[in-house]
């Protein structure tokens, strides 16, 4: 099984992006997550370190550049989605990666509190 480092970055451009209220709600995940196509897009306008910033999780012994580096996706490469989180918090402790589990769950409390 792959294991997963915490990208400090993309958990610290979630905050961001949750404190200026750029997330959404109420989404299905599994409509709202983007797409190979969508992937491939958006790397070709912004690049491999705007694309990590969208990953809460950096896959252990993958090279940087490639896809295969950078899991657990937080939003549709716009917005932060809460669902995203959800399914980031849910993935991580169903496959043990305790670390990404937690800063999802944080970024999720602290998206609660802000539309609160």
């Amino acid at each position: 099984m792959a294991r997963y480092t915490v990208n400090d970055v993309a958990v610290a451009r979630a905050r961001e992006r949750i404190r200026a209220r750029r997330y959404v709600l109420d989404s299905d995940w599994g409509d709202a997550q983007p797409s190979a196509d969508d992937e491939n897009a958006y790397l070709e306008r912004h690049g491999w370190d705007a694309f990590a910033a969208w990953h809460l999780g950096l896959t252990d012994g993958a090279a940087d550049g490639t896809k295969a580096r950078y899991a657990f996706v937080c939003g549709d490469l716009r917005r932060v989605h809460r669902s995203a989180l959800i399914a980031c918090v849910y993935r991580a402790a169903e496959w043990g990666h305790k670390e990404v589990e937690l800063a999802a769950h944080d970024l999720l409390q602290l998206l609660d509190r802000t539309r609160a």
